[in-house]
């Protein structure tokens, strides 16, 4: 009787198809886990830096004693600090700092109807707003540093980034921006002009409804509404666009050790966007572990398993004793 080694392998499989379809089974979830996990983390960064690039800032530098009893209007009326301080955190080289942008807020009045006026600089706030790029202002592209993206090459010309400048920088001296419950109950619109604190402004740009309180204002050029007010070099606060990963690693800590007579806060439910998704992320790579523990235990057990041994048991023995006897 002649034995070949692919005979062996094919009666082997055949006499324990259990154990074949567990080791495969096995075999195969494996690579799925690790591919799936893989895939679940690349594409989880993707979907938070987009989440985070659509909801905008998430961290604000208000001076110390300022209410934060709502986030969006804590800038209105409150005290001032120095404009240096944008450059001390940006000098800092923080990591998870992607965008900071400085305000000057105060309340005035437009042939007696009671307005808030927002000093800005339009390519930082740009970048936190996005809301408002979809209504044609255009902002600078913003790689965020919670999803880097290494290794991609740009394709943007210098022409096009000619054309974004131009855009971003078309907030001029005397134009404003109008937010659209202002723009509705003073009846303005593009092109017309609108007095403030008796200097005259072109309203450049309506701007779409937010459903926040930046729907009651007008923007105009920082420098420009330091001028206005005459209150110097100074803002009433800074958005930051922070990555929600680094804020839990303790960047606001961070950001109070550089400015220490600031108060500094976040929106919550922004920073938990990031921190709801990796716990979500591991949970499920902790429910595949699971699978695979117990699918490699099933298999082992049923390659220990006396009763899979039984119907070859005595085929050796036959085997060899019909070799000895045939000599």
């Amino acid at each position: 009787m002649h034995f070949r080694f692919s005979t062996i392998v094919w009666k082997e499989m055949w006499q324990r198809k259990g154990r074949l379809v567990s080791g495969l089974l096995a075999i195969t979830l494996g690579i799925a886990v690790i591919v799936g996990i893989q895939s679940i983390t690349t594409v989880s960064k993707q979907v938070v830096a987009r989440k985070l690039d659509l909801l905008g800032a998430n961290i604000q530098v208000l001076p110390q004693g300022t209410s934060v009893d709502d986030y969006y209007s804590a800038d209105i009326d409150a005290p001032t600090f120095p404009e240096d301080y944008v450059e001390r955190i940006a000098t800092s080289m923080l990591p998870g700092v992607d965008n900071l942008s400085p305000k000057l807020t105060r309340r005035v009045k437009v042939d007696g109807t009671p307005v808030i006026l927002t000093g800005i600089l339009p390519r930082n706030e740009l970048a936190s707003k996005p809301i408002w790029q979809a209504s044609g202002l255009m902002a600078a592209e913003l790689e965020l540093a919670c999803a880097p993206s290494k290794g991609r090459e740009s394709v943007v010309t210098e022409e096009d980034l000619k054309a974004k400048r131009k855009s971003i920088d078309s907030l001029g001296s005397n134009d404003v921006w109008v937010g659209s419950l202002v723009a509705e109950r003073l009846k303005l619109k593009k092109g017309t002009t609108v007095t403030l604190e008796g200097q005259p402004f072109t309203v450049a740009h309506l701007l779409p409804e937010t459903g926040t309180i930046d729907d009651n204002r007008i923007f105009a050029h920082l420098h420009t509404v330091q001028k206005l007010l005459g209150t110097g070099r100074q803002i009433s606060n800074i958005e930051i666009m922070g990555c929600c990963s680094e804020i839990s690693d303790g960047l606001l800590g961070k950001l109070r050790n550089i400015l220490p007579d600031t108060r500094i806060t976040t929106i919550g439910h922004i920073v938990n966007t990031q921190i709801e998704t990796n716990t979500l992320m591991s949970k499920i790579s902790l429910v595949l572990l699971v699978i695979i523990i117990l699918v490699g235990a099933i298999s082992i057990a049923t390659i220990g398993s006396p009763y899979s041994q039984q119907p070859t048991r005595g085929c050796l023995t036959s085997s060899v004793l019909r070799t000895f006897l045939y000599f």
